[in-house]
């Protein structure tokens, strides 16, 4: 048995630092995916979530959007930058 007081080995640390939270999709309801899959590109609020200070799309696996989601947001970033709503880099110079 180990003492109370001795350091956590570097496999615990690492079995520790693996455990998170399950994510789900933040468009889903409790009834499923609702049809048609549609994400406002005019909607900035979920938009910045859905981007890092540097401008890049932040993954599926971080999110936990579902993949119809994911495709769905990613379209309405791009349209947001192209009609110059959202920058494409936030440069804070």
């Amino acid at each position: 048995m180990r003492p109370p007081f001795a350091k956590k080995s570097a496999t615990a640390k690492r079995k520790a630092a693996k455990i998170k939270r399950p994510l789900k999709c933040r468009f889903c309801t409790s009834e499923g995916c609702p049809r048609p899959v549609f994400v406002d590109y005019k909607d900035m609020r979920t938009l910045k979530a859905m981007v890092t200070r540097d401008g890049h799309i932040i993954p599926r696996r971080k999110t936990g959007n579902c993949a119809k989601f994911q495709r769905a947001v990613r379209t309405a970033i791009i349209r947001a930058r192209f009609m110059g709503l959202m920058q494409y880099v936030n440069r804070e110079d």
